[in-house]
């Protein structure tokens, strides 16, 4: 089980270390979508969370480096 969730661990660094962009900029997106649909009500929440989400895809990408 534990060798499944390292694969799996290892698999998701790769597609970050090729992908790490375009993730981020979909967080981004995602982030605007949200704020609109709330009406604004939380932008500063969603912005956290999205900054948050972005710094640990750009690290996941730095490890394979």
């Amino acid at each position: 089980m534990f060798g499944n969730l390292k694969n799996l661990k290892d698999k998701f660094e790769e597609v970050v270390e090729e992908h790490g962009d375009k993730i981020s900029d979909g967080l981004e997106k995602a982030g605007e979508f949200i704020d609109g649909k709330t009406g604004g009500k939380h932008t500063g929440k969603i912005d956290t969370a999205v900054d948050k989400a972005q710094d640990y895809i750009e690290k996941l990408g730095e490890k394979k480096d």
